[in-house]
C-alpha cells in the first residue's frame, strides 16, 4: 500500500513538474516589429506571443519634433507623445496587429517643416514588454 501510494506521489509530481512550463507565459514579440510612415501618420506592425488569454493593452509612443528644411529642430524641448492605444485580444496567446497615429507640435508644424519621430517605441503594457526602433522616423 505504501509503495502504490508513494508511486501515485511521486507520478503527480513529475506530471505537475512537466506540466507547469506549459502555464508559464513568456511574452516577447515575433521577429522584430516594422514602422512606415504616410505621411505624418506612422504605423508601426507587430507580433507578440506567449500571453496567454487576457486581453492586452498595446500603446505607441514617440518623441515628436518639428524639423525645418536644414535638418534643424527648434530649441523647444521634444515632447514624448502618445500617439495611439489598442486594446487587442490573444488567440491562443498571440496578437498580431497594427497601431497608427499621428503627432502633434505646439504651435502646429506647417510646411516647410515636417514631422520627426524618435524613440518610436511599441508596448505592451499588459505584458510589460515593448520594442523601440532605432534611429528617426
Amino acid at each position: 500500500m505504501r509503495r502504490t501510494l508513494a508511486t501515485l506521489a511521486l507520478a503527480a509530481g513529475l506530471l505537475a513538474a512537466t506540466m507547469a512550463p506549459a502555464f508559464a507565459a513568456a511574452p516577447h514579440f515575433v521577429g522584430t516589429p516594422t514602422a512606415t510612415r504616410d505621411g505624418d501618420q506612422l504605423t508601426v506592425q507587430f507580433k507578440l506571443a506567449g500571453l496567454g488569454n487576457d486581453d492586452q493593452t498595446i500603446t505607441l509612443t514617440a518623441d515628436v519634433a518639428c524639423v525645418n528644411p536644414g535638418n534643424n529642430e527648434p530649441k523647444a524641448e521634444n515632447k514624448g507623445a502618445l500617439l495611439a492605444t489598442g486594446v487587442f485580444s490573444p488567440k491562443n496567446g498571440n496578437v498580431v496587429g497594427s497601431l497608427s497615429g499621428t503627432g502633434t507640435t505646439d504651435p502646429a508644424c506647417n510646411p516647410p517643416m515636417t514631422l520627426a519621430y524618435q524613440n518610436v517605441t511599441v508596448t505592451d503594457v499588459t505584458a510589460q514588454v515593448s520594442y523601440t526602433f532605432p534611429g528617426t522616423l
